[in-house]
C-alpha cells in the first residue's frame, strides 16, 4: 500500500482559555517508534468532548493546545521502528484506536495492575493530548486493535469508548452474572450498549429512561414492555408495584443524577446489592450512610476500558450480538454535532467520517 503523506493537515483543536473548538492547520505527526501513524476513517463524538472544551480544571498532562477526539478508527500508513515484527500488524490494516492504552511499563502502578485507563504517564489521545479529529494521528501498538470483518469503521470508532466503557463496567466492575437481575438507568450512547451487553450475558434487565423513543428501541431488541418503567412514572413506586422490591441485584446507573442515585439506594437495589456508577450528569451526589450501611451496599465506580475489552466488544459486534447506535456525519460539522448531542437531539452516537 503506497500513501503520500502530507506535511500539514487541519484539525479541531482545544486552546486553553477558548471554550470553542478551533479549526487550524498543524503538522502531520511523526510515526512513534513503538506505534503507528494512522490515516483516520471515522472519529466518534462524545459528550466528554464538551467537558474537554469547557472545563479547564484538568489533570497536569493537559497541553495548552491539543487535537480533540478520543474515539477513532483508521488505516495504518506507517509503522514505528521498535514495533516487533511479530506484532501481527501490517501497513494497510484497519484498526480501532484505544485513546488511553497506558505507558505499559512494569513499574507503573496502574499498568502493572491492569488499570491502563488510569495511567497518567502514557499518551491520552484527545484528552489533553493530540487525538483523532484530524486526518492523521498516532497510536502506540498497545492501543491498536484490528477491526474484525463485519464491523464498520464507524462502529469500530464508537466501540473504542461508548462500547468499551459499557463492556468494562458490566463485565469487569459490575461482574454481572446470568442469574442476576439488573436495573438499568439510561439508554443514551453508553446505556443502550450496556443494555445489549447485559442481555447477551442472559441477566434479567429492567430499564428506566426519560425518552419514550429510547424505550421503544429497547422493545425492538427484545425487552418486554412490562420490564420498562413508563416515562414519568416514579421508579420507586414502579419497583414496589411490580414486585421487584428487594429482588434487584445490581443497579447500573448510566445517568448519574441525584434522582437516579437516590432511587438506587433507597429502594431499587436489594440488601447486599451493588450500585454500578458510570453516568455523571450530576458531578456530586449524596451517599445516604444509614441506608448504605444497613443494606450493606457496594458502590462501584467504573471508568473507561482496556484493549481486551475493546477486542471482546468488537467480536460481539462482528457476531451481531451488539449493534451500536451510530449515525455518520462529517468532520467539518464537529461543533454543530457536539451542540446537537448536548441538546439531546442525537440518538446513540455520531461518527465523523474523514475524506
Amino acid at each position: 500500500m503506497s500513501t503520500t503523506i502530507p506535511s500539514t493537515m487541519h484539525a479541531w483543536r482545544k486552546h486553553k482559555g477558548n471554550m470553542e473548538a478551533v479549526w487550524e492547520e498543524i503538522p502531520v505527526p511523526t510515526t512513534p517508534p513503538t506505534g503507528f501513524l494512522i490515516k483516520l476513517i471515522a472519529s466518534g463524538v462524545c459528550r466528554s468532548d464538551h467537558n474537554l472544551l469547557t472545563n479547564e480544571v484538568q489533570p497536569p498532562w493537559f497541553q495548552p493546545a491539543f487535537t480533540l477526539g478520543h474515539e477513532g478508527s483508521g488505516t495504518i500508513v506507517a509503522i514505528g521502528s521498535q514495533v516487533p515484527t511479530d506484532s501481527g500488524f501490517r501497513i494497510g490494516d484497519e484498526i480501532a484506536l484505544l485513546a488511553v492504552p497506558g505507558c505499559g511499563k512494569d513499574d507503573c502502578t496502574e499498568c502493572s495492575r491492569e488499570l491502563q485507563q488510569l495511567c497518567a504517564k502514557g499518551h491520552h489521545s484527545g484528552i489533553g493530548e493530540d487525538g483523532f479529529y484530524a486526518p492523521y494521528a498516532t497510536i502506540d501498538v498497545r492501543g491498536a486493535v484490528k477491526i474484525p470483518k463485519g464491523v464498520t469503521p464507524s462502529q469500530a470508532a464508537v466501540a473504542t469508548d461508548a462500547v468499551t466503557t459499557a463492556y468494562h463496567a458490566i463485565h469487569r466492575r459490575g461482574e454481572i452474572k446470568k442469574n442476576e437481575t439488573v436495573f438499568l438507568f439510561g439508554l443514551g450512547g453508553l446505556g443502550f450498549n450496556a443494555l445489549q451487553i447485559i442481555k447477551a450475558i442472559g441477566a434479567k434487565v429492567l430499564v428506566s429512561d426519560v425518552k419514550q423513543e429510547n424505550l421503544d428501541e429497547a422493545i425492538k431488541i427484545g425487552v418486554p414492555v412490562e420490564d420498562l418503567v413508563p416515562v414519568g412514572k416514579s421508579v420507586q413506586e414502579w419497583v414496589v408495584e411490580r414486585g421487584w422490591s428487594g429482588k434487584i441485584d445490581v443497579v447500573a446507573d448510566f445517568v448519574g443524577t441525584k434522582q437516579t442515585f437516590d432511587d438506587a439506594q433507597y429502594i431499587v437495589v436489594r440488601q447486599a446489592g451493588r450500585m454500578l456508577c458510570v453516568g455523571t450528569l450530576n458531578h456530586e451526589n449524596t451517599v445516604h450512610m444509614k441506608v448504605g450501611i444497613r443494606k450493606r451496599l457496594s458502590i462501584i465506580f467504573s471508568y473507561g476500558g482496556q484493549t481486551r475489552d475493546l477486542k471482546e466488544a468488537l467480536d460481539l459486534i462482528a457476531q451481531g450480538v451488539l449493534n451500536p447506535q451510530v449515525a455518520d456525519g462529517k468532520l467539518a460539522d464537529f461543533p454543530k454535532v457536539l451542540k446537537e448531542l448536548e441538546a439531546g437531539k442525537v440518538t446513540g452516537r455520531i461518527a465523523l467520517l474523514h475524506e
